[in-house]
């Protein structure tokens, strides 16, 4: 598979993710995308590290403007040696518990109770599809703070949460939403304009606070199959991963689909159409970026980036 030139790589991301989304990152995007100098600098790191939510996070981070891109440009270019450093040193951990809504009706679905376990977990926030409430179009499942709403096209919403009596994830490095700087990160990595996202995030992160998840630092071949040894005989294990794998070499990568599908259980991928090899899929519903929803390889349904929509495959 030819890799996309950074140019490129940022062009499609204004055209594909931010539009519609974000005007403020669909601007920077274009923007950097044509702008030789920015290009230049960005390809000085490693590709895995080149990518605009990252750029613009560590910006953010470092209450840098991202509304206008002449003010965006001139803060890169003052401050590149300590951007430089961020994007080195941090990854784009964004731990949108909203994507909860679009892997609830598979997790709903399997025997119960589970045993969850999140490759690249982050603060692990996704860990608890068992706390959220729900809303898809005029039909709510469960109370309370955070809300997921959803737009399910071609699946019946489930009629229950399901029950989870394990939850442990696997990062190489995991964040603690006990820790006000982890947190910071984590409201970097939200897009400008969302507001809904960022009260989302507290509400998720004083849920995981209350109780939280087991979290591990390790790598996603070498250290889970001990991990998911601990996961209680009598639960399902859910191995499971949203928007993770794209970071990861092919060969690695290809390593852990060959271990994730020897364990007991099952696996559960929520991942962009070009990262997993899934075979020939339907034409997606719209021109806008799509992750695939496959349990156990099999695909099943596309899905918006933060959960906001999930469209099931038919037949």
């Amino acid at each position: 598979m030819a890799v996309m030139s950074t140019a490129t790589v940022y062009a499609t991301f204004a055209a594909g993710e931010a539009h519609g989304v974000s005007p403020a990152y669909e601007r920077l995007s274009y923007a950097v995308s044509e702008d030789a100098e920015l290009i230049a600098l960005l390809d000085l790191l490693p590709e895995a590290k080149r990518q605009p939510n990252l750029l613009f996070g560590v910006v953010r981070w470092l209450d840098g403007p991202v509304d206008d891109p002449a003010e965006f440009r001139a803060f890169v270019l003052a401050n590149w040696p300590t951007i430089e450093a961020a994007m080195r040193d941090r990854a784009t951990q964004t731990n949108e518990a909203g994507r909860c809504a679009v892997l609830l009706p598979v997790l709903a679905a399997l025997p119960q109770p589970l045993a969850l376990l999140e490759v690249g977990a982050s603060a692990g926030l996704c860990l608890y599809p068992d706390r959220y409430a729900y809303r898809y179009g005029d039909q709510f499942l469960g109370t309370g703070e955070p809300l997921l709403e959803c737009s399910a096209v071609g699946v019946a919403p489930p009629t229950a949460r399901p029950s989870v009596v394990w939850r442990a994830g696997l990062d190489l490095n995991p964040l603690d939403v006990t820790e006000a700087a982890d947190v910071a990160w984590l409201e970097a990595l939200i897009w400008p304009e969302h507001a809904h996202r960022r009260e989302r995030l507290r509400a998720a992160a004083a849920i995981a606070a209350a109780e939280p998840p087991l979290l591990i630092q390790g790598d996603l071949v070498d250290d889970l199959p001990a991990l998911a040894a601990q996961a209680p005989a009598g639960a399902t294990l859910v191995v499971f991963h949203t928007s993770v794998l794209y970071q990861v070499p092919s060969p690695r990568r290809e390593a852990f689909v060959d271990l994730v599908q020897s364990l007991p259980g099952h696996w559960l991928a929520n991942e962009a159409a070009d990262v997993l090899a899934t075979g020939p899929l339907p034409e997606p519903p719209d021109s806008g970026l799509h992750n695939v929803l496959s349990l156990d390889g099999k695909p099943l349904a596309y899905t918006r980036s933060h959960g906001q929509a999930i469209t099931w495959f038919t037949g």
